[in-house]
């Protein structure tokens, strides 16, 4: 959950976050949902989170089957 994806994937991309996705190279946005409020975009995410990752893979691939970096369109 971010309040400024742009930043947040940024900072992704030049790994200046420590964390999974820096150790694991992982620099795409290929899925993201927006929210008017933060409380509603936290217990998505807490959601997501749990699901297996057959399900995150179907989630994504209905939107984005190739798996395109959407970060381009952002900016």
């Amino acid at each position: 959950m971010t309040n400024d994806l742009i930043r947040r994937v940024y900072e992704h991309k030049e790994k200046l976050v420590p964390g999974f996705t820096r150790d694991h190279g992982i620099d795409k946005l290929v899925y993201y949902e927006i929210f008017d409020d933060p409380e509603s975009a936290i217990l998505r995410e807490k959601r997501l989170k749990r699901w297996k990752r057959d399900w995150k893979v179907e989630l994504i691939e209905r939107d984005n089957p190739n798996w395109d970096d959407l970060y381009s369109e952002l900016i």
